[in-house]
């Protein structure tokens, strides 16, 4: 029998796991300190938009999603138990990394390929889209941080990439990159830490810049205050599982090395 003066076990609190039709929520712990996103996790589309016209190789090609990334951010999540929201959308249908009225948020041409559902588009369209998927993203985006922050524990946000290894004929140097707009307090320290591998040709706000505003980060780390920071892995690395699991457990090696900060909320995972 408990003794009247023992306290029960506190059970931490918890995340939900929830699948909808445009975004995904992994379950992990609220009070961890640290978020993971997935903009640009799938390629899918549903059935009344085919697929927007484009042949199918198209939609396994970087201009549909991000290759490798999903895989990297649910391994990631899963081993240090903290949420992770992603799409379930091909970003070809609306990209959830930019902002609402960014004229790039429906492209009508990607790397040389075009989009034969979205040359005619007309704005009744575009806010459907909008309203079925973009912001179903954003809310849940929104809702698991409130969650997070309503247990005392502002979370850290890192949202994961994938780059491809050459741009219009032209090989990209970088391993991984570090994307960051004004706040360094997880960007210096993970470029600070991956450079200390030694092995690695890192990026600071390369192969893209940081600073986008309007964009994923932007709306929900940046306005609020929060840690962020974007990891962009070359994605010749991440084409299979064991390069996904290796990239996963240098991700779980940085948020451990970064829990001796005194800036970020870490010191719990």
């Amino acid at each position: 029998m408990r003794d009247a003066s023992e306290q029960p076990p506190q059970t931490a609190p918890r995340i939900a796991a929830v699948e909808a039709e445009s975004f995904a929520v992994v379950s992990g712990r609220a009070d961890a300190g640290l978020v993971l996103l997935c903009d640009h996790a799938g390629n899918a589309f549903p059935p009344e938009y085919g697929t927007l016209g484009l042949p199918e190789q198209q939609l396994r090609r970087h201009i549909a999603y991000d290759i490798g990334a999903a895989a990297v951010t649910r391994a990631v999540a899963a081993a240090l138990d903290v949420p992770a929201v992603l799409t379930r959308f091909s970003r070809l249908l609306i990209d959830p990394n930019r902002g609402a009225d960014d004229p790039t948020l429906i492209m009508r041409l990607s790397d040389g390929a075009v989009i034969p559902g979205n040359r005619h588009l007309d704005a009744a369209e575009r806010e459907r889209r909008t309203a079925r998927y973009y912001r179903p993203y954003h809310n849940a985006i929104e809702d698991v941080i409130e969650r997070c922050i309503s247990t005392g524990v502002p979370p850290s946000i890192v949202s994961i990439h994938s780059f491809t290894e050459s741009w219009k004929g032209v090989p990209r140097p970088w391993h991984v990159g570090i994307l960051w707009d004004r706040d360094a307090r997880l960007s210096a320290p993970m470029l600070d830490y991956f450079h200390a591998d030694g092995g690695l040709v890192v990026g600071d706000n390369e192969p893209y810049k940081g600073s986008l505003e309007g964009d994923c980060l932007w709306q929900h780390a940046t306005a609020r205050g929060l840690p962020n920071a974007l990891i962009e892995i070359r994605q010749d690395l991440i084409r299979d599982v064991r390069g996904q699991q290796a990239w996963a457990d240098r991700i779980v090696a940085l948020v451990h090395a970064l829990k001796v900060r005194p800036d970020i909320n870490l010191d719990r995972i």
